[in-house]
């Protein structure tokens, strides 16, 4: 095909591009139908082979340089720059996290729950139960951590210092569990049941030594946080699309690993008084409910449903790439 050709072809194309990267880019790619969305998508891939053919086969700088800012500019406009960026930053937080954790509720309710009870009956147990916590913590390991064990270990390590480390633990713990969730449900199930019979040898034994103020004091504050992010539960079927949501929770759950760091190294040991301290710890629980809870069903009702990648109702392109 000569060059002429090749222009008189494929020129209306160019224009058609032109007219929707143009409107893409003075209001956001929401001014777009969603079938103009994807002509402009199937355009733009069009045009940068185009753009190839002619640096090959064609020694001409005018076109090559009239396509390559025509793919340039297509490219910002359904890419984005960096506003867009922060645009979709704060869509995932805004929409597509809380639709991910809103649509798997009731698994959250579940890993509740298997963490909750088996702490909430062992500690009912082992406080009313001299020879069941004899058995299950000895003696003098009950005096230890009664008298500085428990409390020293949150003021182990400078607040920043401690806040980074269990920030980092976590983060490990989550993706450890997220990782047998998939393989093997019951991992995750295991580990959620463990780590509630520890909370509730730990409160049995305060409780037993009437000394529940202080236990509760250290660790209401973050158990919000721990029902919150408590990994990624076991799923059953659809597992691709289960995992593009799981990858959505995963990182939306990174904000709150920080936020509950920061509780438990700098509000958890502070001196401030017990009543204060759970009052933090449940405000920003509270928040992160009534976050997810209406901006979740928000989205979920707009049709979202928290998959990674997922494409806003409103008919906006969010970046793939």
């Amino acid at each position: 095909m000569d060059l002429d050709r090749f222009i008189v072809r494929n020129g209306g194309a160019w224009a058609r591009l032109d007219e929707l990267t143009g409107r893409a880019r003075r209001s956001g790619t929401r001014a777009l139908a969603p079938s103009e969305v994807d002509e402009l998508v199937a355009l733009y891939q069009r045009t940068s082979a185009q753009l190839s053919h002619a640096r090959t086969y064609y020694d001409d700088p005018g076109l090559t340089s009239r396509l390559t800012t025509l793919v340039a500019a297509a490219n910002a406009a359904i890419y984005g720059s960096q506003p867009a960026s922060f645009r979709a930053l704060g869509h995932f937080f805004s929409e597509t996290f809380p639709a991910a954790v809103y649509v798997n509720r009731r698994f959250i309710a579940a890993a509740a729950a298997l963490m909750l009870v088996p702490a909430l009956v062992m500690g009912l147990w082992l406080s009313t139960s001299d020879r069941a916590l004899d058995v299950a913590v000895p003696k003098d390991e009950q005096q230890a951590l009664l008298q500085t064990r428990f409390e020293d270990y949150y003021s182990s390590a400078p607040a920043a210092e401690f806040s980074t480390r269990v920030l980092v633990n976590n983060i490990q713990v989550s993706f450890l569990a997220f990782a047998l969730g998939v393989f093997l449900c019951a991992g995750t199930a295991a580990i959620l049941f463990y780590n509630g019979i520890n909370v509730g040898v730990a409160g049995g034994l305060f409780v037993h030594a009437h000394q529940a103020g202080k236990f509760f004091g250290l660790i209401l504050p973050r158990l919000g946080w721990t029902v919150i992010a408590p990994g990624d539960r076991p799923r059953g079927d659809a597992l691709a699309e289960e995992g593009r949501r799981s990858v959505v929770i995963v990182l939306g759950l990174m904000l709150c690993f920080i936020t509950a760091g920061l509780i438990e190294g700098f509000v958890t040991p502070s001196d401030l008084p017990v009543i204060l301290r759970v009052g933090i710890g449940f405000l920003v629980e509270l928040g992160f409910v009534a976050w997810i809870v209406i901006r979740g069903r928000a989205a979920v009702d707009r049709g979202l449903t928290g998959t990674f990648g997922e494409a806003r109702a409103t008919g906006d392109l969010l970046p793939s790439a």
